[in-house]
């Protein structure tokens, strides 16, 4: 006797746990044939509001950890998807992706995020300064994250475009609430499986799927976000620069068309992007 099988019931990934939205409302995703594959959560308001609360949550303890050991779990999660990238590029293919195209995602995201494990522990190194000073004082500038950061990413290189975004403010000690692609949410799915399996703390990245219409204006206005980087158009750049200039976050509006290959993408530069400087004096001795 056949047996029907088990249908996956996607959850978005926040808090370290698997949610629901908690509207209810869920988006169909179906395969490259046009044949319905499952259906995908469309994350509301409020649950953007729980996921900012469980990033604060979490990210005080992630900001403490030492380079080295964020750079350890970074590579950690390269061992994840490296074990798992044939059911990632499926996840690609999904969305209209070739076979070929799939699997160059995925190892450029492999690249990736082993290039920024290697940073962990160096762009303090880069990004910081001892400062000459006309007292008898030592003056350091050191580098500190700035808190919960929002992330909105682009419709292509669903995968690639994704973690090319969250992986410069973890670098960097922070937390992210990040809204996937409208377009191919799918792969953050798994994304999301893969993070509740490695090492990162639960609540430093939590993903998001739904409508960036609607939750444009909610990351804006949200005051415990301190910065916002955003993959869009120069409209709905519009819609998150005036809502975002009452709390007077950092914003920085990429394109959505840009080349996510580029090693432009590796940087400290970008790391320096979700980092705040503090400079301290110490009496020198004469």
């Amino acid at each position: 006797m056949s047996r029907l099988p088990i249908t996956k019931t996607p959850k978005c990934y926040v808090g370290g746990g698997f949610i629901r939205s908690e509207s209810g409302r869920v988006q169909p995703v179906n395969d490259a044939t046009g044949a319905f594959f499952a259906n995908v959560p469309v994350c509301s308001r409020k649950d953007l509001r729980n996921a900012v609360e469980a990033a604060a949550k979490a990210g005080a303890e992630w900001a403490k950890r030492t380079p080295y050991n964020r750079g350890q779990i970074l590579y950690r999660l390269a061992e994840m998807l490296e074990a798992r990238a044939s059911e990632m590029a499926a996840a690609l293919v999904l969305h209209g992706a070739s076979t070929a195209e799939a699997d160059a995602e995925v190892a450029a995201t492999l690249d990736r995020i082993v290039h920024y494990a290697g940073w962990a522990d160096k762009y303090e190194q880069v990004l910081g300064s001892v400062n000459p000073v006309s007292s008898p004082h030592f003056n350091f500038t050191v580098s500190e994250p700035i808190g919960v950061i929002g992330l909105i990413a682009p419709d292509a290189a669903p995968l690639l475009g994704l973690l090319t975004m969250i992986l410069p403010a973890i670098t960097a000690g922070n937390s992210v609430i990040t809204l996937a692609s409208e377009t191919a949410p799918y792969p953050s799915i798994l994304l999301g499986e893969m993070l509740a399996t490695s090492d990162l703390p639960g609540g430093v990245v939590n993903l998001l799927t739904g409508h960036r219409k609607e939750l444009l204006p909610t990351y804006g206005s949200h005051e415990h976000l301190r910065a916002i980087t955003a993959a869009i158009t120069r409209e709905e750049a519009k819609t998150l620069e005036l809502t975002a200039a009452e709390s007077v976050k950092r914003v920085k509006i990429l394109s959505p068309a840009a080349d996510w290959f580029s090693s432009s993408f590796e940087s400290a530069w970008l790391i320096r992007d979700h980092i705040e400087s503090k400079t301290i004096w110490h009496p020198a001795s004469l």
